[in-house]
């Protein structure tokens, strides 16, 4: 079976993929509050539609499998605002090791974690470093925001508000390009009250403040600038960062391990 997913395959036929060297691919979502207009599926919504397209693309030149979605992530900054679920942070680390782990067991040597959600990414860079330390196995985490700030930068993606923010005009934009009918085009805020910290920092800092994690009233930036065109643009731009990135690890683990053999 040629299926780039992971649960259409019997165990033998994984068996198989794992001992071919195949990279198998964990996508990291949430379930959260996005403010009054997007559903609290924005998150898995995203990052489905890029892993899924991703992973398709991607297994037309390297052997790739694509896990099931894990659509809870640990979103406790949310859960003041309701409409979230949420692991603490603690329990996200297990589980995301528990996962890695069963790959390991399966027999996978290559394991990559492709996340949609902030919370999410530094517990998925911790599980990807101590997978790699505990077994002899290559890993790889990124967020898919990191991975195509250059794609989305050449799309003008600031133009509707924070790349990605939460909740603003890029989220609003991705989620009209996906699932329009579940925005609620009423509730699109045209004016929106500031933090200019938010986003303050040089690329993977961090800086946050008690309360206000998430922006005021739970979303980062104003609306009313999204589109469907945009966020369908955007999209794009993702997938095709997400998918050289894909193949670019697989034959960079591909190339360690010819050269770990030559040097034996």
């Amino acid at each position: 079976m040629n299926s780039y997913l992971f649960h259409e395959h019997t165990r033998e036929q994984l068996k198989r993929k794992a001992e071919a060297g195949s990279l198998v691919v964990v996508a990291l979502a949430a379930t959260e509050q996005h403010g009054p207009h997007l559903p609290v599926y924005t998150d898995s919504l995203i990052t489905e539609a890029v892993a899924v397209r991703a992973a398709e693309r991607a297994s037309r030149t390297v052997p790739v499998l694509l896990c099931p979605l894990l659509t809870i992530g640990c979103s406790d900054h949310h859960l003041r605002f309701g409409g979230t679920l949420s692991f603490s942070s603690a329990t996200y680390l297990h589980m995301l090791r528990d996962i890695g782990e069963s790959l390991v067991a399966d027999g996978f040597r290559k394991i990559a974690f492709l996340n949609g959600h902030g919370g999410n990414e530094p517990i998925m860079h911790q599980t990807a470093s101590d997978l790699a330390v505990k077994h002899p196995v290559w890993t790889a985490s990124a967020s898919y925001w990191s991975l195509s700030r250059e794609e989305l930068r050449k799309e003008n993606a600031e133009e509707v508000g924070m790349v990605p923010g939460h909740a603003g005009g890029f989220e609003t934009s991705a989620v009209l390009a996906l699932r329009e009918g579940l925005v609620d085009s009423g509730r699109l805020a045209t004016e929106h009250e500031q933090r200019a910290w938010i986003n303050s920092g040089p690329p993977g800092a961090f800086i946050g403040r008690h309360g206000e994690l998430t922006g005021a009233d739970g979303y980062t930036d104003a609306p009313a600038r999204a589109t469907k065109e945009r966020g369908e643009r955007y999209v794009e731009a993702i997938v095709r960062s997400a998918t050289a990135w894909l193949i670019n690890i697989y034959e960079t683990m591909e190339r360690g391990e010819r050269e770990a053999r030559n040097r034996l």
